[in-house]
């Protein structure tokens, strides 16, 4: 197996492993705290370095340039976790508190959305 495909692997499960961890340990306590939205930014970090790494990987042994539904949901993706972390940081400074605990709702949206595209990752893996 490519390095490059192993490193790809391994930052986009530790996007999936922060980011899973925000929102779930964000929806227990019942309020936004500075922890969250690093493990939010952790999850884009990460995400973002091993979405770029497959890109170049797909680009390499692509003869097309037309672009999968997995390569629009993905981009798709990075742009709400980073719309995400965003307004987390929003909110944690500026915010109500009614809004501080009720985040957590838009934290479970965008995570769900995020998966699409990770789970289209895992089963395209697993066919090739």
């Amino acid at each position: 197996m490519d390095t490059s495909l192993i490193l790809a692997i391994i930052t986009i499960t530790l996007a999936l492993v922060f980011y899973t961890i925000g929102v779930f340990s964000e929806r227990h306590s019942g309020e936004l705290s500075i922890k969250h939205v690093l493990l939010f930014g952790l999850g884009l970090v990460f995400d973002t370095t091993g979405t770029t790494i497959m890109s170049s990987i797909a680009k390499a042994k692509s003869q097309t340039s037309a672009l999968s539904l997995h390569q629009v949901t993905g981009v798709a993706a990075i742009v709400l976790m980073a719309v995400h972390l965003l307004w987390a940081i929003y909110v944690l400074f500026r915010g109500t508190e009614q809004s501080k605990q009720t985040f957590h709702r838009f934290s479970l949206v965008v995570w769900l959305f995020w998966l699409v595209p990770y789970s289209a990752g895992v089963i395209i893996g697993m066919n090739h």
